[in-house]
This record gives C-alpha cells, structure tokens and sequence, in this order.
C-alpha cells in the first residue's frame, strides 16, 4: 500500500469522529433514542397543514440528530413529520448519507410513498439539509417523485456540489485518492463539484414543473462552497441568503439546519406562503 493511502484511512476516521463531536447529541444515544412528536405514524394532516413534511438529514447524519429542533418546531405548528435513515454503508453505524446519492433517492422514494399512504395526504412537502437538499432533486427529476411532491426546501443543500474551499481540485495530485473516495465513501464522491452524478443530476435544468423549490444558503458555510452553488436556476424557485434576513446570523453549514430559528422560519414560510410572516432577526423569538 502506497504511504498515502496508510494516510488516508486514518483521517477517514478523524472525519468519523470530527462528524460525531459536532452532533447535538451522543450518535450512538441519538441512535437508539425514540423521536420526539415526529414519525408519528397516527397523524391525519390537518386542513390548515394538508401536507405532511419529510426531513432529510445530510451527510453523516441520522433521522434523529439532524432534526432534534426543526422537527418539534414543525410539530407544534401542527405539522405531520417524518424522517428517515439513508446511504447507510455496512459496517458504518450511525453514519448515514454516504452511499451512493442515486441508490440514496431510491430509499427517499419508498419512505414518501409510506409517508402518503400513511397520512392519505396527495403530496408532501421536503426538507432537507446538505446533501438532504440535494439528494431530493434525483428522486424528482429520474424516480417520478415530482407529481408527490409540492415543495423541496434546502437548508444549505449542495446542489451543484463543492470544491470545500478548493480542496477537492487537489485530488488529482495525488494518483488513486479519487477512486478510493469512490468506493469507500460513494456518497462522497458524488457531491465533489464536476463529478459524474451531479452533471447527470444538472443536465437539462435545475428544476422540474410542478414542485416549488427553496434554497436557505448561509454565507459563513465552511461545507458547501461557494455557498451560492446550492442556488437553483428555474421557476418557481426561491433563493435567499441568511444574513439578508438577518445581518447578525452567523450560522456556518452545521447549525443552519440544528438550532437556526431564523433558517427555520423561513422554511415555514416556504411551506404555508400564504400565511408567510417576514423572517427578521426577531424570527428567533417565533
């Protein structure tokens, strides 16, 4: 084995760990915890809320660590929730999201389509974040998700990948780093900006006819850079940047999608525009 691969294996657990000390809770806790009012599978949307909600956590994340603020605040506005496990890859626990995105979508597929039969609901509406934001597009655009779906809401979703910062243009530098990201951590490779999935996933157009779409960008994003590369081109699409609604937020990546009331609120907009309130920064008190 060349000297860089030793390297490699080993930071692939530093990035394990590094993704476990940046969860709200303890994985391995979050794993067997019960959700909070959410996965409900009793709940009747109601007719000010007809549409159910699917959360769809990120990369490395779980349908339970991801969501354990969104998904009560969307509960106690009365709000059907539901969120679910993707990309898992054998021998990974805890860890989600880092199987191949195309076989990711399938997974999303089959949870709406329980999710519709469950709540008798015609369509749902999607939130996810990172990769959970990118991730639906596929389910849209390739799986026929686009007649169940009203509107896909991203939280810092990469939908035109990453460069994180410019590092991922180093990896031709070092022969074989590409391949190994590949088959160790497909979920991964997929979201490197220019790869094969995500010019497959662009081609032909940002968005599908029928479904509504926002994007939630922060300008302090650290994961998904530029950070205006998760901003979609089309109708019927909405991009905003955090600090436009509030010039004091300084959410990065993570905490958009964990503990951003100002973020949240504007998702709430997104999901009943008619009754949409203006997101301020007084939106954290909401």
């Amino acid at each position: 084995m060349l000297p860089w691969r030793r390297l490699l294996r080993p930071l692939a657990v530093l990035t394990l760990t590094a993704a476990a000390l940046v969860a709200p809770t303890g994985a391995a806790q979050a794993a067997s915890a019960p959700s909070t009012g959410w996965n409900n599978w009793s709940c009747k949307p109601s007719a000010a809320h007809p549409r159910p909600v699917v959360l769809v956590h990120g990369t490395f994340g779980n349908s339970v660590d991801n969501w354990l603020g969104l998904a009560p605040y969307l509960v106690h506005r009365g709000y059907c929730v539901y969120s679910l496990d993707y990309g898992q890859l054998p021998g990974v626990p805890f860890f989600n999201g880092l199987g191949p995105v195309d076989k990711s979508a399938g997974q999303l597929d089959v949870f709406v389509d329980k999710v519709l039969a469950s709540t008798g609901a015609a369509k749902t509406d999607i939130i996810g974040h990172s990769q959970g934001g990118m991730m639906p597009h596929y389910y849209l655009k390739f799986l026929g998700g686009a007649p169940k779906v009203n509107a896909l809401i991203g939280l810092a979703p990469d939908n035109h990948g990453t460069t994180l910062n410019g590092l991922t243009q180093l990896l031709p530098y070092f022969p074989g780093a590409e391949d190994l990201i590949s088959s160790a951590t497909p979920g991964l490779a997929d979201q490197i900006a220019g790869s094969p999935f995500l010019t497959k996933l662009n081609a032909g157009g940002d968005t599908v006819p029928g479904v509504k779409y926002t994007v939630i960008a922060t300008k302090y994003d650290e994961v998904v850079t530029p950070y205006r590369s998760g901003f979609l081109d089309g109708p019927n699409v909405h991009n905003v940047v955090l600090q436009d609604l509030c010039f004091l937020d300084l959410s990065e990546h993570v905490a958009i999608g964990l503990t951003d009331r100002i973020a949240w609120h504007e998702a709430l907009n997104a999901l009943d525009p008619a009754h949409a309130e203006q997101t301020t920064c007084a939106s954290v008190f909401d």
